[in-house]
């Protein structure tokens, strides 16, 4: 008679599937184990068909944990509404089911106690290694990883004291980049909007290449506005402030807004219909992250696209060749964004019309 799991049956055991196939436990836990030598070609082909009759899926923390392995990885992130962290997360996840892991994920919604609790709860499930993308603020659980040489890779972020390898964009570069194209369009005045600074490195980089780039332009200026995307009005409010201090200094030159990320480019789009100003006509507008919507809104929406699928794959790579023991001294992987550029930044061309390009 022939046995099925039924919905909601249980899980089949290793118990169920030796009683089954008239044999031990331990020939049982032989065969999972990889122990064949030890088992008759009768009795191989007995346990495998038992299995596949039962539909027996082994535990792999079970077995991990019994041989000192779990294959499980965990992944810390500030945010898991900021679309940067769900592209990565994706390409981790890949990485993962490649090299036979599983990813255990928490969200640490930007807060300190949260983001200890979520190291706590990691560490009971022995994950043998941790993908890190915090605020980072209270460093001291993370120094204590890297004393005891835990294998941890940071995302986009390094924190201070804290010799990790790094996986991210090359953010110096890219903002020089993008910034370097609005000058080129025209624009004499550009504000870059990001998050607070707080000493978060990624928008530290931002405002790097920001700054190299109009210094190359003594005849241009900017200004970094730090905005709390949390609070209400807020961006439309910095704004407002800005093209009115702009228009007074530079006597009707043209104004650009290069954002720090998606969460704020959507922020800015609000606060610009809000004010019923268009882009390219009335401002320029390059946005950090290509989100879904970039190429829909008016002329299209100008973005610096991060390679964020293959940051989340390369970390999990550098990750594991932690784990399986190297010891070379600290990485940074640095990548490229790619500028695509289409209406919003386009302000010499938006007489003539604008079409997509990607450089």
């Amino acid at each position: 008679m022939q046995h099925m799991r039924g919905v909601g049956a249980g899980r089949v055991t290793i118990a169920q599937v030796a009683r089954e196939a008239g044999v031990s436990k331990t020939s049982i836990s032989r065969y999972l184990g990889g122990e064949l030598d030890a088992l008759s070609e009768h009795l191989r082909e007995q346990i495998r068909s038992t299995i596949a009759r039962l539909g027996y899926q082994p535990s792999q923390m079970a077995r991990g944990l019994k041989g000192g392995r779990t294959r499980l990885i965990g992944m810390l992130v500030a945010d898991i509404l900021n679309p940067y962290s769900v592209a990565v997360l994706n390409g981790a996840e890949a990485a993962c089911q490649e090299h036979g892991y599983t990813l255990m994920l928490c969200n640490t919604g930007n807060d300190e106690k949260r983001e200890q609790q979520s190291l706590a709860a990691l560490h009971s499930y022995s994950v043998e290694g941790l993908l890190f993308n915090t605020q980072g603020r209270n460093v001291t659980p993370l120094k204590e990883l890297g004393r005891v040489a835990f294998p941890v890779v940071l995302l986009d972020r390094r924190i201070d004291g804290c010799d990790f390898d790094l996986v991210g964009l090359d953010n110096v570069r890219a903002a020089r980049m993008a910034t370097a194209h609005l000058l080129e369009s025209g624009y004499t005045n550009i504000g870059l909007v990001v998050q607070p600074l707080y000493g978060v490195s990624s928008r530290q980089g931002r405002q790097a290449g920001f700054l190299q780039a109009l210094a190359e332009r003594p005849d241009c200026e900017g200004e970094t506005l730090e905005v709390h995307i949390d609070q209400p009005g807020h961006v439309a409010a910095m704004l407002q402030d800005f093209l009115k201090r702009r228009k007074a200094l530079r006597g009707g030159g043209k104004i650009a807004i290069l954002a720090g990320n998606g969460m704020v480019s959507l922020q800015i789009a609000l606060a610009l219909q809000s004010m019923k100003l268009r882009f390219p006509e009335d401002i320029g507008l390059l946005c950090f992250d290509e989100l879904s919507w970039s190429p829909l809104v008016g002329s299209g929406i100008s973005t610096v696209e991060q390679p964020t699928y293959e940051i989340g794959f390369a970390a999990i790579e550098r990750l594991l060749a932690r784990i399986n023991g190297e010891h070379a001294p600290r990485r940074e992987i640095l990548l490229d964004g790619r500028l695509i550029l289409r209406g919003s930044s386009q302000a010499e061309r938006a007489a003539g019309g604008t079409k997509e390009q990607i450089f």
